[in-house]
């Protein structure tokens, strides 16, 4: 399977069903850098007329997960995938569309590399920036991942 923002969607209806009924959708996913959005709904909100944070830390996963799994299908290597750990900054009420990018497929590339070249496994962080429709970031979110050569 080619792993385009269409098949990540595809595989969230299949895969992460609570992601795609909340509205988290894949919109641009490349080498260096994964597109995320979300828009704020009844379905995925909070008591106080917000989105849920657990919506938007889907969302922002996603948009780092996506370039894991871009990453690990680009070398050809049977190679599992984990967040180990994570960190969140909310900084103003999500409201509207909220877009999540990840610019680290760099970072990625490097620990994959790493990790098939030594044999041992590697953790590194990513970064997701949530920016609603004005251009003002309501969240910023970071993930500890895993990578590690599956066993033959």
């Amino acid at each position: 399977m080619n792993l385009t923002s269409r098949n990540i969607n595809i595989f969230l209806l299949f895969k992460l069903p609570s992601a795609f009924i909340c509205g988290v959708r894949a919109k641009q996913l490349e080498a260096a850098k994964c597109v995320v959005s979300v828009k704020h709904r009844w379905i995925n909100q909070n008591p106080f007329n917000s989105m849920y944070f657990a919506v938007q830390a889907m969302a922002a996963e996603l948009s780092t997960g996506a370039l894991v799994m871009y990453q690990i299908k680009k070398s050809n290597r049977k190679i599992s995938m984990l967040v180990a750990n994570n960190k969140a900054n909310f900084t103003k009420k999500a409201t509207g569309r909220i877009t999540f990018t990840c610019n680290d497929g760099a970072i990625i590339e490097n620990a994959i590399k790493q990790t098939i070249a030594s044999g041992e496994g590697q953790t590194f962080w990513m970064k997701s920036i949530g920016i609603d429709e004005y251009g003002i970031q309501v969240s910023e979110m970071d993930f500890e991942w895993s990578v590690k050569l599956k066993s033959v």
